[in-house]
């Protein structure tokens, strides 16, 4: 049987040979007049939404075959439902890619009943960014720094729903620190929590830096006061690491997990089962485009940070979160109950 898997393996590739056609050539037609649908979990506007239409406006020159390239918005259970449709909806084939808020990563891990979803069994295209998240409070009377924000009696935020990545970060906030923080459900998306803030409706949020407005930057509306990563990055010095804080090895351990999806901030995965040769003309395209000059000053100009990391990397950072310990699980468990 060997034998035979073996010649007709040769007879392919002697038969491709004599026509010219090498295996990336092939994979080349398949793409020719297709079309690849990036979808994003969430609503148009947010930091999800940029990244993504960015990334389609270039992706397409660096595959064989030049597809057309085309985003859809497709918000659900803090983009979940995206990530689901991997395998129930969108086709298998490399012509379908999500991106999500990696904060579900994490949720899979400690709350697996809830996310049911195995982030080993996914093909991981690439990262554009990391995520240096902070939290920051807006206005002229906004929070403005960790013991400004434990003296308040609420520090209210939003979020789509818990597994979302601000919905993590505030609950660290209110579970591993007792900080007064109040977090209303139920947004659609970044966008209408935007619009709560300014109107008052809300004391601020978590997020990621580079998803901030930039008018409320350099208007300073807002006042970035802590950080998730010990890496800064663009973020300014008032944002302190969230573990100076603290006190026990118990915390840290449990701020390493919490913390441990911000490195694959802005994520593109695949289904596992688009075939391989695919995939890896996706993930020479991806990072490509990551090198892209024009696609690093179409970034720069709309303020959002180009830190990629490669498919295989991710993989690398989720098999390493999968392998928390039970107890550090449980215990993390919490901010998302």
């Amino acid at each position: 049987m060997n034998q035979i898997r073996f010649s007709l393996s040769a007879a392919c590739a002697i038969a491709l040979s004599a026509t010219g056609i090498t295996p990336a050539h092939a994979q080349a037609d398949f793409y020719k007049g297709k079309t690849v649908t990036i979808t994003v979990g969430f609503t148009p506007g947010g930091g999800y939404d940029i990244n993504a239409r960015a990334v389609a406006r270039h992706l397409g020159k660096h595959i064989p075959g030049n597809p057309t390239i085309v985003v859809q918005n497709a918000p659900g259970a803090g983009s979940l439902s995206a990530v689901r449709n991997l395998d129930a909806t969108l086709p298998r084939d490399g012509t379908a890619v999500v991106t999500f808020n990696p904060g579900l990563v994490t949720q899979s891990l400690v709350q697996p009943e809830t996310v049911k979803v195995d982030f080993r069994s996914v093909s991981w295209l690439g990262v554009v960014a990391a995520d240096h998240r902070v939290c920051y409070g807006f206005g002229p009377n906004g929070v403005k720094s960790w013991a400004d924000m434990m003296s308040r009696k609420s520090f209210i935020l939003g979020s789509t729903a818990k597994g979302a990545g601000n919905y993590i970060n505030g609950a660290t906030l209110r579970i591993v620190f007792n900080a007064p923080v109040r977090q209303i459900l139920g947004f659609p998306g970044s966008a209408e929590q935007r619009i709560a803030i300014e109107r008052g409706e809300l004391d601020g949020d978590c997020g990621a830096f580079a998803s901030i407005t930039p008018n409320w930057i350099a208007e300073k509306k807002v006042h970035p006061f802590v950080r998730f990563s010990e890496s800064q990055g663009e973020v300014p010095d008032s944002a302190v690491y969230i573990g100076t804080f603290a006190k026990t090895d118990e915390q840290r351990a449990l701020l390493n997990v919490l913390s441990g999806g911000d490195e694959i901030g802005r994520p593109f995965i695949m289904s596992k089962q688009v075939p391989a040769d695919r995939l890896a003309i996706l993930r020479e395209a991806f990072n490509a485009t990551m090198k892209d000059p024009a696609f690093i000053a179409d970034m720069q100009k709309l303020g959002h940070p180009v830190q990629p990391l490669p498919g295989e990397r991710a993989e690398a950072i989720v098999a390493k979160m999968s392998g928390a310990s039970p107890d550090v699980l449980k215990q993390a468990r919490a901010i998302y109950e």
